[in-house]
């Protein structure tokens, strides 16, 4: 923009109108790679699948049996008012409560240098879903047939047995995984990373020049011939 009245064949001077800090592109957030986002959830998946292994043996050899009597050709409890189905779910749900705890604290400081990351929250609900499925699939598999009555006729009348392992509450597979997202949120939002806090609008960046430019020689018009 031109200033008005300004000599033929001058300099004109900055513009007074214009804003003081020309307006910059807005800068994009650079996205992390897929790659390892990918890597970290995958191994947090296979460690929650290990741990139920592990799960489903400790679910065995620790959760209480429901027992039963033969008597006169017919299966009684021997216990009618035992608790022992309740017992199972229980056990399973405090073993899951224990490894939900363990993943989440051990992801969040495997994570922690590089600010977590949504394959970590992921892997973790994933990861103990998968790992509570297969250890209520191993214990159940691996403990007593469910076949009542072949195991009823091959210890014969009068003979006592322990039933199969069972979890009626199938809520408790959400134990693990929820435990591990919600001590994970906890430990993010208390001792993650965090961006430096933005300057208040009211600070304006420091200019590039300590000053206008100032203008040069105003030329008189040239003589006439």
């Amino acid at each position: 923009m031109t200033v008005p009245n300004t000599p033929a064949g001058s300099t004109p001077g900055p513009d007074p109108f214009a804003p003081p800090f020309p307006p910059q592109p807005p800068v994009r957030a650079k996205r992390p790679p897929l790659g390892p986002e990918l890597r970290i959830g995958a191994v947090i998946v296979l460690a929650g699948a290990v741990l139920g292994v592990v799960l489903g043996l400790l679910w065995l050899w620790l959760a209480p049996r429901v027992g039963y009597a033969v008597q006169d050709d017919h299966i009684l409890y021997r216990d009618p008012e035992g608790e022992e189905l309740i017992g199972a779910v229980g056990v399973f749900s405090l073993l899951g409560l224990a490894l939900g705890l363990l993943t989440a604290l051990g992801a969040f400081l495997w994570t922690r240098g590089r600010g977590g990351g949504i394959a970590v929250a992921v892997g973790l609900a994933v990861g103990g879903l998968l790992g509570s499925v297969i250890a209520w699939q191993l214990g159940t598999h691996l403990g007593a047939t469910p076949d009542l009555r072949a195991h009823a006729l091959s210890v014969g009348n009068g003979g006592t047995f322990d039933g199969p392992l069972e979890l009626t509450a199938k809520g408790a597979l959400m134990v693990w995984p929820m435990t591990a997202m919600i001590l994970l949120l906890a430990l993010s939002a208390t001792f993650g990373k965090r961006e430096p806090d933005r300057p208040p609008y009211w600070e304006a960046p420091e200019p590039l020049h300590p000053g206008p430019a100032q203008p040069g020689p105003v030329q008189g018009p040239p003589p006439a011939e």
